[in-house]
């Protein structure tokens, strides 16, 4: 099949871009290569990509609704998975107006265009962020989602509206999955095990927040690749009412359209993944303990049975194995 995915030279596009290539699909790629982390690591991964073949890279910005139409045109894509996005929930609080554009008008771009040719299958990239201030755990895709604490969460939030409007409204096929802590090999500069590692490494102290005292549904970035390309095959199909099939199961009630958490379904506590780090690594941290900060969470927690029934997967990659690889690969790549 031939697929169009943005963020390919992101941290979760990369990898599922690499899997969709081994099983020999054809993969156009698209990506702004904005600033927000080191575009050099950006520009490592489409490299490794680009050894194939069945890949191709295109690099424009989701807000630029011409070249975006010329390459949606030019691919014809069989199947949409839609990853790029501006990431970071403390970096919302900084510069709000990059995640309505990349975030809300990229996606909305995308959208329109999949209403004007039509691709079997819509895939979109959310977060458990959109669980907000929920306490129930674990999070279950039925779960009410109307208090995000960042904007972040918000923009993800308005992007699963945006296309259940659009399932509905056009008959588009829309898969939205929500990621749980993503980690793994060729990670973002911004995330935990990125810092923590190049900190420990460097003798430099960690800061660790809320005192050590939160969960994270640690989610192995290979777990996450193949989760997607497995529901790529699970295609909604118009829901019938007062009839629950596994082609149903999931549904929205108004449209072919459905919502699955990906995550490992173990949360970890924050002490106890920075100790599998400095077992990595061989050397013990320096912590620096603050308090929580704002639009943070205590815990995280996938229920992840509706991924299960659906493709007969669960993520299930122990932390102290995936961290074990992202410490491998840090220090292969940086040389330390």
């Amino acid at each position: 099949m031939r697929f169009l995915v943005t963020g390919t030279a992101g941290f979760i596009g990369f990898h599922v871009a690499n899997q969709l290539i081994r099983a020999g699909h054809q993969v156009v790629g698209i990506d702004g290569m904005t600033p927000y982390y080191d575009v050099a690591l950006k520009r490592r991964r489409h490299g490794v990509l680009l050894q194939s073949p069945g890949f191709s890279a295109h690099e424009l910005m989701l807000e630029d609704m011409p070249a975006l139409t010329g390459v949606y045109r030019d691919c014809g894509p069989d199947v949409v998975i839609h990853l790029a996005a501006q990431a970071g929930v403390r970096y919302s609080l900084e510069n709000p107006r990059a995640y309505i554009d990349a975030n809300v008008v990229g996606t909305f771009n995308l959208l329109e265009l999949a209403r004007e040719h039509q691709p079997k299958h819509f895939l979109l990239a959310s977060t458990s962020s959109v669980y907000g201030a929920n306490t129930k755990m674990p999070f279950e895709e039925s779960d009410r989602t109307d208090h995000p604490l960042t904007l972040y969460a918000a923009t993800k939030k308005a992007t699963e509206g945006m296309a259940h409007c659009y399932a509905h409204l056009w008959n588009i096929p829309t898969t939205v999955f929500r990621f749980f802590s993503v980690y793994g090999p060729w990670g973002r500069p911004d995330m935990a095990l990125f810092k923590f590692t190049k900190a420990i490494l460097e003798d430099a102290p960690i800061d660790v927040y809320n005192y050590g005292e939160m969960d994270r549904d640690f989610t192995y970035v290979d777990d996450i690749a193949k989760a997607i390309v497995l529901l790529v095959d699970a295609v909604p199909a118009a829901p019938v009412a007062h009839e629950m099939t596994d082609e149903t199961l999931g549904l929205s009630p108004a449209a072919p359209y459905r919502v699955v958490n990906i995550g490992n379904g173990q949360p970890v506590g924050l002490l106890t993944f920075i100790e599998a780090i400095e077992g990595s690594i061989g050397k013990k941290s320096v912590r620096n303990y603050l308090p929580m900060q704002p639009g943070d969470v205590p815990a995280t927690f996938a229920d992840t049975g509706l991924l299960a029934r659906l493709t007969g997967f669960r993520p299930d990659t122990p932390v102290a194995k995936g961290v074990a690889e992202f410490v491998a690969w840090y220090r292969g790549y940086y040389g330390v």
